[in-house]
Order: structure tokens, then sequence, then C-alpha cells
């Protein structure tokens, strides 16, 4: 069964897909960051939500 695109929040609460739009616009949301900082965070430590999170706040 394919991925409903229509929920709002991520298949995977713990890892931050890029690939999916829809997950970005979540997690931009949660975190008040633009995309381009949510990708500089990922790309810094990887895409688990935890390390991204702190990444942020710290």
């Amino acid at each position: 069964m394919a991925d409903d695109k229509t929920l709002r929040g991520p298949q995977d609460a713990s890892r931050i897909a890029l690939g999916e739009d829809y997950e970005v616009e979540y997690w931009t949301s949660k975190f008040g960051v633009s995309r381009e900082r949510l990708e500089q965070a990922v790309k810094a430590v990887g895409n688990s939500a935890d390390a991204v999170e702190r990444q942020l706040r710290g």
C-alpha cells in the first residue's frame, strides 16, 4: 500500500526524510526553521530527528 500523502506528520517520527515535501513542511514547522536550515542541520548530523533538534537548538 502506498504512503498516504495527505497525512501531515512523518512516516517515521524518529527520522527526517528531506525527499518528501510533506515531511519537510512538518519538520520546518515543528522546529520553526526554513527548509535550508533544516537541510543544513541534517547534513551536519544526519537524519535523526533528535540529533537535528539538538543541532538546531544548540
